[in-house]
Formats: structure tokens, C-alpha cells, sequence
């Protein structure tokens, strides 16, 4: 008979029972949350979820309201049929362990694909599965490991950031505690005989217990709490030294003065506190003042076609759409604000937002929301509102589309905390046992100078806000990058790949010829039209060049990466593209760019281009030859040899008529061979040779195709500056290095007095936040020296 008791809870599963090795479970979480922490005693997180009995009393029933529609709709930006995903705000944000424990919470809850944090603005962006789970269930759990979101309604229907005033009024208490005990304790510190005064020193000795309980009970509870519920879920975070700390100076000060031992260390407890605390709100004003979120995401570039009430086509950046602005959104292209479709055939893949690649057919007069792709053909849609730039980055910036680029500076400042804490933990207890056989009097102040000196944030604050301001130093340059992991990436790379068509040459000044028969004017139409629903260089340039003819609705488009494209419109079905595509295999080589057109698998003719090469790029591949290998990977014949050959190095590789899934697979191969691959293209037609690359560039001119593929979009106009920028990224990482010196010598120095019982507690209490201020500040003058280097 089957063993229905969870190995993990204790609970009687029932027949929600699995096995796992050799082991029975109640459901997936306990397994999921069994298999992480490797049998470690957890709460059961699926009865959390689950079972109304297994909720918290103190937050029992305090989220009911989140089970109403009209309220998850306002608090989610995205909703389809089984995917949610929420932003919510959490004002216990404070340090990397709390990164490390939000960032992780589809460990405790398997509903949850991801979750993303925004440490500037104390934000967690949240995925999650909604037949499975559901907000209030997120929220719960939130609060159950001590980071309760603060969801005000009339805030978000107002628009207005809350301000959360709580730290003041703790702030407020400790100080005034702290003032008063010093005053109290002067007699003490003295040593004065007054009569008076040693007659009312026991009076005086419970006044700063009196005054030390709302410090340790008011001002300090965050510490308590956040240590108490990471304690509950085995995740061992920097509060729990600081509230370890706080209790033994409470509890050995009351002691004393319950049994006329001496007066404690009442006025070192409020010191402690009431200096943490100040420590907490300079970071915070530090932080926001040095955010670089808010910063570089208003630099965005992406841009849409809008169309005018005279019926012109003016690119725009997306941030200048406006309400009722009529949209064109071509093939392949992302929808940058929510909309309602009142032309063409929408089939919309919404993979950008919830990982998933399926497509979903839309009709005129449907809604279509922002960050889903248009995948046949070209659509028109009036949009609702203006666009949110921080939705945008937050869709590029997606961890569905970077599960095998490697963040080695991320992963350790995730971790980091974790184990400094448990060695800290260790340093403070084998001081302190020595001290106690040394000189017990010396023990106490040890033990808690210890557990605050030492505070891992310093260390591991120090790669994000290099990075975090490198991002937006690249931004104002118009580089701009998907996230800091990229920036790493950048720095490692030793093989740069070009693409040729659209990235080292420009569209905006080719010139084409056709040479064949002469295509009638509705053919001419059906041509125009389907050029207007590709984003691929020649297509764009093709389209600039013919004269201007009426809008229509295609019947059909598909376009083919790497081929072409083929449309139909009523009795006329045209194929675009290569020679084999639109089927007439060329018997001789052509040494030029062509683009081929059949009408109804007629052969028609062809249109020759003739390349124009950006300024620059003659000068950009010297000082790239210098560090790295240079290889040209096209897709178009050998037509541009010996073109290329008089314009770029001796030892470029140029290597020609190369397929989409040619130019992959030679980026696999030569990673395998050891090489970090940069490769630089036009975005769509090099979609998986940017996603294959350790990092992928997209180079943008008119309209961006904002695809996941690519790690970072460079602004055409400064393509010759390529080099400064890939130059910047390894001296950002010498940046981090030395701020991780720099935190090191901190720590060791501070620990040293520490240890040696030199330093008091308050003083420690001082010095924590002084030390990530510090790093925080030297991160951001260097990046900021790097910056002015490459204006």
C-alpha cells in the first residue's frame, strides 16, 4: 500500500501523492521545494497556496480583495488565457540577498516562470501561470518570506509613487531613545560619586530599558521580522546577524541591570539601531539619486511608422505616440502600445511576454496588446494610449530569450551574501568564545561589532551599479544595451562578425537598376505593398525607391528569412527575393546585389543594387584588427570582393552567399572551437546568428525590428564608434574588480578591530552603509570618467 504521508510536511497527502527518489510527497511544490533545499524542514508552500489553514494568521484574509477581476486587471499589465504578469512594489528591498530571494521565487512556487527586480525602483516584475496559481497566491507568498508588496489602488489610479514615511518614523524614535539614554548614562560614564545621583542610578537604568523597548521593538522590527521569515523558509539573509546582534545587546543589557550588574549597553543598542537606520535611508536617497533604470530606459530608440491623416508614412520614435496616432506595424515588427486592429490580417505572437511562440488571429476591431509580434504581413491599428518605455525594456530584457548566455558577475553577486553571511556568522562566534575565556567583558561588544561590520552589500553592489551606469552612459550614446549581463558578455569577446547588406552598408543611399520586362502598373501595385510589410534592408530600400502608389490589404503575405517574400492580391501572386526563390536558378555567377520578381511563377526581372559603404568603416575594422578576429559573414554573392578587399584589413575573412542557418551554424562551430562571438547584423534576416552569439548587435537606421534575438541596438550613427564601446565594457569589468578590492580591504580591516575588540558597535553601526556608500560612489565616478572618454 502506497505511503501517502509527505516526506517534506508531515501532511496525509491523500491523492495528490508522487514519489520522488524513494520518497512520497504531497504535491509538486514540496518536491520542488524538497529537491532545492535538499530536505531542509520548509514550509509547505503548496498548502500556503492551497489550504486557507496554512496562511499566516496576521495576513489571513488581508488580500481577499486581490480575487476580484476588476482589481487584477488594473494590477497586471499583461493577461492572457493561462499567463499573468504583475509589477509589484516592495519597499523591504535593501540588499543583494533580497535580489537573490525574488529573483528566485519559482523555487518556492513552480507557477512562477520568473521574476525580475528592479532594485533602484524596489520592484519586482512577476510571471506566472494563472490556472495554476493566481496574485493573491503570489502576494501570500511575498509575504509570508518578509517582502509584503504595498498595493494602494488610489496610488495606482493616480499614478502617484507612494511614499513610504515608515523608515522616518523609526528613524525618529531611535534618535530621540538614543539621545535621551546618552543623557541618562553620562553619570555612568563619568564614574560621579553625587550622592544623589548613585541613590536614583537605578531609576535611571530602567528609564533606558524603558526607552531601548520601542527601539528594539518599533525601530528595529523590520530586522527581526525579515530574519525571522527568511529563517522560516532557510534562506539565510543579511538581517539575520544584524537581528541576532540586536537581541543579545537587549537581553544581556536587561540582565544586568534585573540583577544591579552594571547598566548594560542600552545606549550602544540605540546607537546601533538609530545609525542603521540612517545608514538605510542615505543608501535609499543614494540609490535613487544614482538609479539608472529610470534613466536609460527614457532613451529607448525604438521606432514605428506613423501614419498621417494625409495618408504620409513618417517614422517616429515610440515615445512621441499619442493616443488615437494611426500605426503601421509590418511583418515581424513588435506592437509598442495597446491598440485596436482595423486593417490587415493580425496573427500575433505574444512569445515576447509570456515565452510562448503560439500565434493568435485577430480581427478588425479587436484589441491588441503591447509587446505581441505581427507574423504575416502588414497591419494598421489605432492606439489607446501612449507608450510606456519601462514596459518595453522590461519585454527585451525578458530571461526567456537569454537562457543560454552565461552571467557569471550576476550569478556570484546573487550568491555572495549567502555565504558571507554564514562565514561572518562563524568569525563572530569563534571571536566571541575566545573573548569570553580572554576577557568576558570584551565578548558582547565583539560579537555584535562583528555581525555589523561586516555587510556583504558593499561587495555586492558593486557589478550592478557599474554596469547599472554604464547602461545608461551607452544609452545618452545611443547604444543600447538589453541588460548589465550583456555588458560582460562584451568584454569577453575575442571574434567580431559582420553581417554586409544593411549593417556596414547603408540603405538610405543604394541605388538600384532593373533590368526585364516590364511589370504592369497592378503589378507595380501588389509590389509596393509588399515591400511595405518587410523589414529587411533591400526590401526597405527597394521600397524608398518606386514611386508611390494607393494603400491596399494583401490577400496573402508570408515572408521567407533569408529567400524573400510572396504575396497575393486578387489575381496576382508576386514572389520577391533570390534567384531560386522566385525560380530562375542563375546558370552564371552575378557579382551584385540582386533582388528577383516573378508574377504568377513568370520571371519577370530584377533589380541590381549597388553598394554604399558607411562612413568609417575602413578606419572601425583597423582598430578592431588589433584585439580581434574579423570575419564578414553575407548572404550575398562575391560580387563585393575586391571591393571589400581594398577597404578592410589583410586577414578580414570574407566569406559569401551564406543562408541564415549557414551563418548559425558557423558561429556554433567556431564557439566550439573556443571563440566568444560578437556578431553585428540587421536584425531580422541574422535573428539566429544574433541569438547563437555570446552577444548579438543590432544596427538600427529607420525602423527598428525590435526582436529578442539581438542583445544590445546600436544607432546607425554611431556605428564608428563600435570600438570605444566594446573597449568601455572590459574597462567597466577592471572597474568591478577593483571596487571588489577595495570592499575586500574594507572588511578585513574592519574585522580586524572588530575582532580584536577595538571597535564598538556603534561605531561599526557607522561604518556598514558608509562602505556601500562608498563603493557605490567610486563605481559611479569611474563609469561616469569612462563616459566622458567616449564622447
Amino acid at each position: 500500500m502506497e505511503n501517502k504521508t509527505c516526506f517534506h510536511c508531515g501532511d496525509n497527502c491523500g491523492n495528490h501523492v508522487i514519489s520522488f527518489q524513494e520518497k512520497s510527497f504531497c504535491c509538486n511544490g514540496c518536491k520542488t521545494v524538497f529537491e532545492i533545499f535538499n530536505e531542509n524542514d520548509l514550509t509547505c508552500y503548496y498548502d500556503l497556496q492551497n489550504s486557507p489553514g496554512a496562511i499566516p494568521k496576521e495576513i489571513e484574509g488581508k488580500y481577499d480583495f486581490l480575487s476580484q477581476e476588476n482589481i487584477i486587471d488594473k494590477l497586471t499589465e499583461f493577461r492572457s488565457d493561462h499567463v499573468e504578469i504583475a509589477t509589484l512594489y516592495i519597499p523591504h528591498i535593501h540588499c543583494s540577498s533580497c535580489i537573490w530571494i525574488l529573483e528566485n521565487l519559482h523555487k518556492l512556487n513552480p507557477n512562477i516562470s520568473g521574476s525580475q527586480v528592479n532594485f533602484g525602483k524596489k520592484t519586482v516584475r512577476i510571471t506566472y501561470n494563472s490556472e495554476e496559481t493566481d496574485l493573491k497566491s503570489i502576494v501570500v507568498l511575498l509575504s509570508s518570506i518578509g517582502y509584503e508588496p504595498y498595493i494602494s489602488l488610489d496610488d495606482f489610479k493616480s499614478g502617484k509613487k507612494h511614499i513610504n514615511r515608515t523608515l522616518i518614523y523609526k528613524l525618529g524614535v531611535a534618535g530621540f531613545a538614543f539621545g535621551n539614554i546618552m543623557f541618562l548614562s553620562f553619570p555612568e560614564y563619568f564614574e560621579v560619586n553625587e550622592y544623589w545621583l548613585e541613590q536614583y542610578k537605578p531609576l535611571f537604568r530602567w528609564l533606558m530599558f524603558v526607552l531601548s523597548v520601542p527601539v528594539v521593538f518599533y525601530s528595529a522590527q523590520d530586522y527581526f521580522i525579515s530574519a525571522f521569515k527568511g529563517l522560516k523558509a532557510k534562506l539565510l539573509n543579511i538581517d539575520v546577524p544584524i537581528a541576532l546582534g540586536v537581541s543579545v545587546l537587549f537581553i544581556r543589557s536587561t540582565i544586568e541591570i534585573m540583577f544591579d550588574l552594571g547598566s548594560g549597553f542600552f545606549d550602544s543598542l540605540a546607537g546601533l539601531v538609530f545609525f542603521l537606520l540612517v545608514g538605510k535611508f542615505f543608501q535609499q536617497k543614494t540609490y535613487d539619486f544614482l538609479s539608472f533604470e529610470r534613466d536609460y530606459k527614457s532613451y529607448f530608440p525604438i521606432a514605428i511608422t506613423k501614419i498621417e491623416k494625409d495618408g504620409s508614412e513618417n517614422s517616429i520614435q515610440v515615445y512621441d505616440i499619442e493616443k488615437g496616432d494611426r500605426l503601421l506595424i509590418r511583418n515581424e515588427e513588435l506592437i509598442p502600445v495597446d491598440g485596436i486592429l482595423i486593417n490587415g490580417k493580425a496573427k500575433i505572437d505574444y512569445s515576447f511576454v509570456t515565452g510562448e511562440s503560439q500565434t493568435v488571429s485577430k480581427q478588425s476591431g479587436d484589441k491588441l496588446f503591447a509587446g505581441g509580434k505581427q507574423t504575416a504581413g502588414v497591419i494598421e491599428l489605432e492606439a489607446l494610449k501612449s507608450v510606456e518605455q519601462s514596459y518595453l525594456t522590461q519585454l527585451w530584457s525578458n530571461d526567456v530569450f537569454n537562457k543560454n548566455k552565461e552571467d557569471g558577475f550576476t550569478n556570484i553577486t546573487n550568491n555572495i551574501s549567502k555565504h558571507f553571511t554564514i562565514a561572518i556568522l562563524t568569525i563572530a562566534f569563534v571571536a566571541t568564545t575566545f573573548w569570553l575565556f580572554t576577557d568576558a567583558s570584551k565578548a558582547m561588544n565583539v560579537f555584535t561589532a562583528v555581525l555589523i561590520i561586516a555587510c556583504p552589500c558593499a561587495i555586492a553592489l558593486s557589478a550592478p551599479f557599474t554596469f547599472g551606469n554604464l547602461l545608461r552612459i551607452f544609452g545618452k550614446l545611443k547604444f543600447y544595451i538589453k541588460n548589465a549581463s550583456v555588458i560582460e558578455q562584451l568584454a569577453q569577446i575575442n571574434t567580431v562578425i559582420f553581417d554586409k547588406t544593411g549593417t556596414i552598408t547603408s540603405n538610405k543611399t543604394s541605388n538600384a537598376v532593373y533590368e526585364g520586362e516590364s511589370l504592369s502598373n497592378f503589378e507595380h501595385l501588389v509590389l509596393k505593398n509588399s515591400l511595405r510589410g518587410s523589414n529587411h534592408p533591400l526590401s526597405r530600400s527597394l521600397y524608398n525607391l518606386l514611386d508611390e502608389h494607393n494603400i491596399i490589404t494583401l490577400d496573402t503575405f508570408e515572408e521567407h528569412i533569408g529567400k524573400g517574400i510572396e504575396a497575393q492580391h486578387n489575381d496576382i501572386n508576386l514572389k520577391i527575393g533570390s534567384a531560386n526563390f522566385v525560380g530562375k536558378p542563375q546558370k552564371t555567377a552575378v557579382l551584385n546585389t540582386t533582388v528577383h520578381i516573378s508574377s504568377n511563377d513568370m520571371y519577370k526581372g530584377k533589380y541590381t543594387f549597388y553598394n554604399s559603404y558607411r562612413k568609417g568603416v575602413s578606419k572601425l575594422f583597423n582598430q578592431l584588427k588589433k584585439h580581434f578576429d574579423l570575419v564578414i559573414l553575407s548572404g550575398d554573392n562575391e560580387g563585393e570582393r575586391e571591393n571589400l578587399k581594398k577597404l578592410l584589413p589583410a586577414k578580414t575573412k570574407l566569406i559569401f552567399n551564406q543562408k541564415p542557418e549557414d551563418k548559425l551554424e558557423f558561429i556554433k562551430y567556431h564557439q566550439s572551437e573556443g571563440a566568444k562571438v560578437l556578431m553585428i547584423g540587421d536584425g531580422l534576416n541574422d535573428a539566429g546568428a544574433l541569438a547563437q552569439s555570446n552577444v548579438g548587435i543590432a544596427v538600427s537606421e529607420d525602423v527598428n525590428v525590435f526582436s529578442p534575438a539581438c542583445d544590445a541596438i546600436l544607432d546607425v550613427s554611431k556605428f564608428r564608434q563600435l570600438y570605444p564601446y566594446i573597449m568601455a565594457s572590459k574597462s567597466a569589468i577592471k572597474i568591478i574588480k577593483w571596487s571588489f578590492l577595495l570592499s575586500f580591504f574594507y572588511n578585513i580591516i574592519g574585522l580586524y578591530f572588530a575582532v580584536t575588540g577595538q571597535l564598538a558597535p556603534v561605531i561599526a553601526a557607522i561604518l556598514m552603509p558608509l562602505s556601500s556608500i562608498s563603493i557605490v560612489v567610486f563605481t559611479t565616478i569611474c563609469t561616469n570618467f569612462l563616459g566622458r572618454r567616449l564622447k
